[in-house]
């Protein structure tokens, strides 16, 4: 005798997401075929598929052909869908139509997490990971490179017809015009995708998938895909926001650091980052938003050691002066100037110019610059504030600091060593952040068995689900046991519709 159920463990990460699902009202997060008529043959319903998908990518499956296998071979996938097997195609076919509805069911477990007092939104961790696009290197585009390749085509081009033209046999012209004609539409295609390059705007283009960029992923290798960026909340190292944006983490502070404080509510929060952030309007806006930053400072850049760095320059904010290492007064005329961003062109920050007219007359003058005729100039921009607060919190507490890598490291290791998520299976920025979300919400799931225990968990799950019921039918039971409440989550479970549960308790 063999018995499905007892091959499982109590303790089973598949118990915990059967109860994780079911605890889910799926028609309010926009999953399709919740309800579905009588007639006909009715379609699988949402909940299985979320199933498989959640399993699958905890355990590094995430093909929809393998996923298929798992439910036709694995004993837990078998005891997870109840012995149902969807076909790849239907498999395939819910991740690509519900990207936004994972989103969505991960920000409303973190807002559980957040009620179960798992997450505190007090420290949180931000970083970037990246991963590879369904998009190659050779049908990603910039500038430079289309005009590189134009330049080569353009040479074999002349080349070809200089053969032509010292050519006297009919075929070999034959076979020479061919090549230039075959040259010329490659030429053709390459000043179109220019043409769309200039007309978004952006500095590259990619064809296959037109929201991936080209990344460097580690070492200066280069691969077209996405940069994720995430934050993790420091009591229990849960994740609790994602999303992705630039190539870099240059402008990607500010817009993570806000969403996370938003949807975990918190008046007041300390945000830690690596130096890939430290940049003044994102510093800035956190500290508008009541968000301190603890991001490690960059080191100024010079492009010669031997003279005196920026840091040696002390900045004295009540007489808006600089002191040079001679000790020299270094001040300014008030006027801003706009500095521009090199490859885009656009106006990037305002800074005050601050010189000194002792420069002429100084000896130190060959250790501070190499202009013969103009002296050292010391620039501030409007951001220096808020980038000297930044720096002055991190170097008095660098132990604070140093929780950001047990933070938030060993969460992306996870994902990408333990779990394979190292490129994406989909296209479109939508579709991948919906990858990301299953794997995310795969984690924390795993997290909270670690913390809490599987019984615990699906304990929790339970009575978070019977929170529901007592929300939606508090006038059915008001004068009821609170028993009603576990046999009305076994009827949903078989009936899976709110409505026709509410009758059938009405006529009991």
């Amino acid at each position: 005798m063999f018995s499905l159920e007892s091959a499982i463990a109590a303790d089973s990460f598949v118990r915990v997401l059967d109860a994780f699902v079911e605890a889910i009202d799926l028609k309010s997060f926009g999953f399709a075929h919740v309800e579905s008529s009588d007639e006909g043959r009715p379609p699988y319903h949402p909940a299985v598929l979320l199933k498989l998908y959640l399993y699958g990518y905890r355990y590094g499956i995430r093909s929809a052909r393998k996923l298929e296998r798992e439910a036709q071979t694995n004993l837990e996938a078998m005891w997870l869908l109840s012995g149902l097997h969807p076909r790849y195609k239907t498999i395939a076919d819910f991740r690509k139509n519900h990207a936004k509805a994972f989103r969505e069911v991960f920000r409303r477990f973190v807002l559980l997490l957040k009620k179960w007092e798992l997450v505190e939104g007090e420290t949180v961790a931000i970083d970037s990971f990246k991963i590879r696009g369904c998009n190659s290197i050779k049908n990603n585009f910039n500038d430079r490179k289309l005009q590189r390749h134009m330049e080569y085509i353009d040479a074999r081009i002349a080349e070809y017809e200089q053969q032509l033209a010292q050519s006297e046999e009919e075929e070999e012209k034959e076979a020479l015009r061919q090549k230039i004609e075959e040259r010329r539409a490659r030429r053709e295609k390459y000043e179109k995708v220019k043409e769309a390059l200039a007309e978004s705007g952006q500095e590259q283009i990619s064809l296959t998938d037109p929201d991936s960029r080209a990344v460097i992923l580690h070492r200066n290798i280069v691969n077209v895909g996405y940069n994720v960026q995430a934050s993790v909340d420091a009591k229990h190292k849960l994740l609790t926001g994602f999303d992705t944006g630039d190539v870099n983490d240059t402008h990607a502070l500010a817009d993570m650091a806000i969403a996370t404080q938003e949807l975990l509510q918190s008046k007041q929060m300390n945000v830690i980052a690596d130096k890939g952030y430290h940049t003044g309007e994102e510093i800035q806006r956190c500290m508008d938003e009541n968000i301190t930053t603890y991001v490690s400072p960059r080191s100024s850049s010079t492009n010669n050691k031997d003279l005196f760095p920026a840091e040696s320059f002390q900045y004295n904010k009540e007489s808006d002066v600089y002191l040079c290492p001679e000790g020299n007064r270094m001040t300014t005329n008030g006027k801003w100037h706009q500095h521009y961003d090199s490859k885009s062109g656009n106006a990037a920050y305002r800074f005050k110019r601050y010189v000194t007219g002792s420069c002429k007359t100084c000896k130190q003058k060959a250790l501070c610059t190499q202009s013969k005729k103009n002296g050292r100039a010391i620039d501030r921009s409007e951001y220096a504030n808020a980038l000297e607060a930044n720096n002055d919190r991190v170097n008095g507490n660098p132990g604070y600091y140093r929780q950001r890598q047990q933070i938030i490291e060993h969460v992306f290791g996870t994902q990408k060593r333990q779990r394979g998520f190292t490129h994406a299976l989909v296209r479109r920025k939508d579709k991948v952040l919906g990858e990301v979300g299953l794997m995310f919400i795969g984690y924390n799931l795993t997290r909270c068995i670690t913390i809490l225990g599987a019984q615990k968990l699906i304990k929790q799950l339970m009575d978070s689900c019977l929170h529901i019921f007592n929300a939606c039918f508090q006038p059915i039971f008001i004068n009821f046991k609170p028993l009603i409440f576990q046999q009305a989550f076994l009827m949903l479970r078989e009936n899976r519709n709110f409505e026709a549960l509410k009758l059938s308790l009405i006529k009991s």
